[in-house]
């Protein structure tokens, strides 16, 4: 197969991976925070972190086109002082795939971190221990599954984004073409036999990612190497 046809799944890997890194880095303090927190401040959080789910992806979109836009104040900023664009690059997708993302991973990782009894960590800190000592070495190694679990939802979700991506980074071969771009492209265009072969690779993949994780969650559950 032509690599043409190959870089909207290459391009779409590396958006979903680096979109769940980013997940990582800003939606575990966050689930973590909000797992600790009650009042009007971590409601309001709580709620701005759940919207994306709520929202149509194309009014997401919209939201991050007036936020990151060349016409923006940060979009301005960003473009003049950094040189960095945000709409039409690869930048964007990965923003995207982010914004709608991110939530799964901060509602299943709250959930695990709810969970860890309060006196383990009120013993921990009366023995000295740090807030992020306590997090990384007590809280992680116990709430590891639903974690696990949330970074595998995040990228799972983002691989598969449409609306946002579309409307944030476009449709631009062999630059911003995503792989569930590239197949709508092939199906306004009329080509049957690309988006055909597209949709089944794209299932392909995500099966044997699925079949992956499921593995690999059964033998750490199980104990095995």
């Amino acid at each position: 197969m032509e690599y043409s046809h190959l870089f909207p799944l290459i391009l779409s890997l590396k958006v979903a991976a680096a979109a769940t890194v980013l997940a990582a880095a800003v939606g575990l303090p966050l689930a973590y925070y909000l797992s600790r927190s009650n009042g009007k401040i971590a409601d309001m959080i709580d709620t701005l972190t759940t919207l994306p789910i709520i929202l149509p992806p194309t009014v997401l979109g919209y939201y991050l086109l007036v936020l990151l836009g060349r016409q923006s104040g940060l979009g301005k900023f960003l473009e003049e002082t950094l040189g960095i664009s945000i709409v039409f690059t690869p930048i964007g997708a990965v923003i995207a795939a982010f914004a709608v993302s991110v939530p799964f991973l901060i509602k299943s990782a709250r959930a695990a971190f709810s969970s860890v009894e309060p006196n383990l960590l009120h013993a921990a800190r009366v023995l000295g221990r740090s807030e992020w000592n306590i997090f990384v070495v007590i809280i992680l190694p116990l709430c590891w599954r639903g974690v696990a679990s949330g970074l595998m939802l995040v990228f799972a979700r983002a691989l598969g984004d449409f609306g946002a991506t579309l409307m944030v980074a476009g449709s631009i071969p062999n630059e911003t073409m995503t792989m569930p771009v590239a197949i709508y492209d092939a199906l306004l265009a009329g080509n049957d036999r690309l988006a055909n072969v597209l949709v089944m690779i794209m299932t392909g993949v995500s099966v044997a990612l699925l079949y992956m994780m499921k593995r690999l969650e059964r033998r750490v559950l199980r104990g095995e190497k």
